[in-house]
């Protein structure tokens, strides 16, 4: 089913603005995320530049990247040099008629170029300015270059990743910049309802290192109240079992049953009730004690199965389980499609494109990918012409000058 011919309403933030001037992920994911739920992102680029999004990742077809049409959906696209005067002074136009401004620039680099909180929200009081950083606006790391990488291992990710035997590893997406981009997208949010209900706007400061952190479940609770340090344990969690995945005859299956009730039925589907009620496995505390052991019982018997019949035999008796996807398994599941989990965008480079649809799900106002991630400086005219009304001439005479 193609998005756009699904007939999906804006969604629930239709009619609010944004500006992004955000580059690489962090800013433009939490500028997707508002763009899926109805919000019109007006994204501005360095002219002739564009961001560099455009070109990465690491597979392309015939050129291009197949990472900026996900990033870049739902947003028009607009040129514009901030370093120069003019070019500030047309942002500052347009935060007059905007309601966000997302930005992930080196903190201070905003107010060099006469664009900091205090010029903005004059400009418009009920702005609400979107900063996402690595160490967040304020201490004495804020200054420093802070990619994703660097939160995620400073906020204490990278640490309990990969397998004990190794050095830290990472893991295989961007997630410090996402999950940034998330909590500022929450914080957002946050700040529009108190909008909403005093009519003044505020500042977001997301710091990549804080959101990584806040991912972080009791890992700080755990070192100051008992000196305990989490370190990498690969495919489990320690103390949580039986949770791992397992060998059978053909394959592999990710069982996770280690809660006491859904434990007593993997050990009835086993054709070995008595597990549940053995004092080596009866409890949490009794299982995770025994968990090396217990996970190589239950291997020996999903090895005597297909991964088929493992999976037919732990969804009869409501044990969870799954296999581990790749893009082909989950292009070929008719759960995702069901559920249009993955949709498929037209797109004037690539004919159509399929990619990961809008979540969550709303069930009145539901997200929608509208548009296809737009060439560089394809809504300058919309913008500047429509919008701030310049003028033909002046906006020749800005384009002339490189302004946009």
């Amino acid at each position: 089913m193609t998005a756009a011919a699904a007939g999906f309403r804006a969604g629930p933030l239709e009619g609010l603005r944004v500006i992004e001037l955000g580059t690489l992920l962090a800013g433009p994911f939490c500028g997707q995320l508002l763009g899926d739920f109805g919000a019109e992102v007006i994204k501005v680029e360095p002219p002739g530049q564009g961001d560099p999004m455009r070109v990465w990742g690491r597979e392309k077809a015939h050129g291009k990247s197949l990472w900026w049409p996900v990033v870049a959906r739902n947003k028009k696209s607009i040129t514009l040099d901030l370093r120069q005067y003019d070019g500030q002074a047309l942002l500052k136009s347009l935060v007059a008629k905007s309601d966000f401004l997302i930005e992930n620039f080196r903190p201070g680099t905003m107010e060099k170029w006469g664009l900091g909180w205090h010029e903005l929200s004059a400009v418009n009081p009920r702005l609400i300015l979107v900063r996402v950083s690595g160490f967040g606006q304020t201490g004495p790391y804020s200054r420093q270059a802070g990619f994703g990488a660097i939160g995620e291992a400073m906020g204490g990710l990278r640490y309990v990743v990969g397998d004990p035997g190794t050095p830290p590893s990472r893991v295989g997406i961007s997630i410090g910049d996402s999950l940034a981009a998330t909590f500022a997208c929450v914080g957002a949010l946050s700040a529009l309802h108190h909008r909403h209900v005093t009519g003044r706007g505020q500042v977001v400061d997301s710091a990549i290192y804080e959101a990584v952190l806040n991912m972080m479940e009791s890992l700080v609770t755990e070192y100051d109240k008992a000196g305990f340090i989490r370190e990498r344990t690969g495919a489990i969690l320690p103390n949580v079992a039986p949770s791992n995945v397992y060998r059978t005859q053909d394959g592999l299956v990710l069982i996770a049953a280690n809660q006491d009730t859904v434990f007593g039925r993997l050990a009835l589907a086993m054709g070995q009730p008595e597990l549940a009620t053995d004092p080596r496995y009866a409890s949490h505390g009794a299982r995770g004690a025994s968990q090396q052991e217990l996970d190589a019982l239950v291997e020996r018997w999903t090895q005597t199965l297909t991964t088929r019949e493992v999976l037919a035999s732990m969804d009869e008796h409501g044990v969870p389980a799954g296999l581990i996807y790749r893009a082909p398994e989950m292009l070929d599941d008719p759960h995702f499609r069901a559920r249009e989990a993955i949709v498929t965008v037209p797109h004037p480079d690539f004919g159509e494109l399929r990619m990961q649809n809008v979540a969550p799900k709303l069930s009145e106002t539901p997200g929608s990918i509208r548009s296809p991630s737009p060439e560089l400086g394809q809504h300058n005219e919309e913008v500047y012409l429509d919008l701030l009304q310049l003028g033909r001439e002046r906006y020749d005479e800005l384009r002339t000058r490189k302004v946009v």
